[in-house]
């Protein structure tokens, strides 16, 4: 029987420039981003000045975590306490959980079997919400129509901040996701597109919000020593009515990810060749669906999501056992109880009042997620694609047997 050996969870090493810096930096003792000797520009702000340029962006903010962020941004945006916030309903826990922190009140939009958002759908909340901030999750790196999502923002003066976790690098149309919305937040968990194990950027081209999420990250009164940043009469405007949350980046972290971001444009093409081959070699297996990504969509593939539809329901935790046991990790959105990273948005019960959105529920029912990491190679993506055929012709055999 086959068996696949490597880790789903294991990443690359940070480039050795990245190490030797961040060596260099702990024997300094200053991590701080603030800390610097007189003339001298931190780490931190040279990274927000590097990503600030590779996105496209005026303005970056290095922050302590792509949650953070996203509350971030959502502050800054305006939103209040009770505010509703639209939202679409796949996502992940940290999403609903931003806008929570500030007081906000999520109302999930509905996606279609594609894993978008579903435009008709938002379209209706908006018009009957009174939100004026769409928070729009690219969950897995799937961007939804880009043109239509700003027309309905334009015609209902809703604000967009995009969650870009997943598509840093991606684009729609030749546009980076990001470059869309008033705010945009990125994440370099590990697990995302650059690893500083926690992290993350908020950037936008507006100057009184950038003014006041640098000061609301924490800079004090140090904000003109940050990177990307706007002239100071911003800052005048808004010091004293900016509160302090706390949630700046360090030098540590932004010396591994100034050594990752020259690389990221070669990791994005190697993730795309190893998710091309698996999504060509998955659309061949009886019983598995998997959507065509739209032509107007550049794609980082640094996961893959199928859906199950020739299992029952219920016989999908058993396949998904099966499936370790030959060493091959897929997590399930349709499971009833949230597990490791992976819940459904009727999970969070903190809510009150969620909705039940049936086409989602329906999408999300049989539908598995796989990490792709840049430690594996076409072999192992071959390999992968053959363990899933078996198990799947096994299954359809089950099937037939017990008919």
């Amino acid at each position: 029987m086959k068996i696949f050996a490597k880790s789903f969870t294991q990443q690359e090493s940070i480039p050795e420039e990245g190490i030797a810096r961040a060596v260099e930096i702990m024997r300094s003792g200053r991590l701080h981003r603030y800390n610097v000797e007189v003339g001298e520009e931190s780490e931190v702000s040279q990274l927000e000045s590097e990503y600030a340029k590779w996105q496209g962006s005026k303005y970056c903010i290095a922050c302590a975590s792509g949650g953070y962020a996203i509350s971030l941004a959502l502050r800054v945006a305006g939103v209040k306490h009770g505010d509703t916030v639209l939202a679409n309903a796949y996502t992940l826990a940290p999403v609903p959980g931003a806008i929570h922190s500030v007081g906000g009140v999520p109302l999930f939009i509905e996606i279609d079997e594609n894993y978008h958002m579903d435009i008709s759908d938002f379209e209706a909340k908006a018009s009957s919400s009174g939100s004026k901030v769409l928070l729009l999750s690219h969950m897995r790196g799937h961007i939804s129509d880009m043109e239509a999502v700003m027309a309905i923002c334009k015609q209902y003066d809703i604000i967009l901040v995009e969650d870009c976790a997943h598509t840093m690098g991606a684009s729609w149309r030749g546009v980076r996701s990001g470059n869309f919305g008033t705010l945009a937040a990125f994440s370099t968990q590990t697990y995302k597109h650059m690893n500083s194990g926690e992290g993350g950027f908020l950037t936008t081209n507006d100057p009184d919000m950038a003014a006041r999420a640098v000061i609301s990250s924490g800079s004090y009164m140090l904000y003109s020593r940050h990177g990307a940043i706007p002239d100071q009469n911003h800052f005048e405007a808004v010091k004293y009515y900016s509160p302090n949350y706390s949630g700046r980046m360090d030098h540590l972290r932004a010396a591994m990810l100034r050594a990752q971001l020259p690389h990221l444009e070669d990791n994005v093409a190697r993730w795309n060749a190893l998710y091309d081959d698996l999504h060509r070699r998955i659309k061949t297996i009886p019983g598995l669906t998997i959507p065509d990504r739209k032509q107007e969509e550049s794609y980082v593939g640094s996961s893959i999501q199928f859906r199950m539809d020739g299992v029952n329901r219920s016989d999908i935790p058993g396949v998904l056992n099966r499936l370790a046991n030959r060493g091959v990790e897929l997590k399930w959105f349709g499971d009833d109880e949230p597990k490791a990273f992976t819940s459904r948005y009727d999970s969070w019960r903190y809510i009150d009042n969620l909705p039940v959105l049936s086409k989602t529920l329906s999408v999300l029912e049989k539908t598995v997620d796989m990490r792709i990491p840049l430690t594996f190679n076409l072999d192992d993506t071959a390999l992968i694609a053959s363990i899933l055929s078996e198990e799947m012709a096994m299954m359809t055999t089950g099937n037939k047997a017990t008919a």
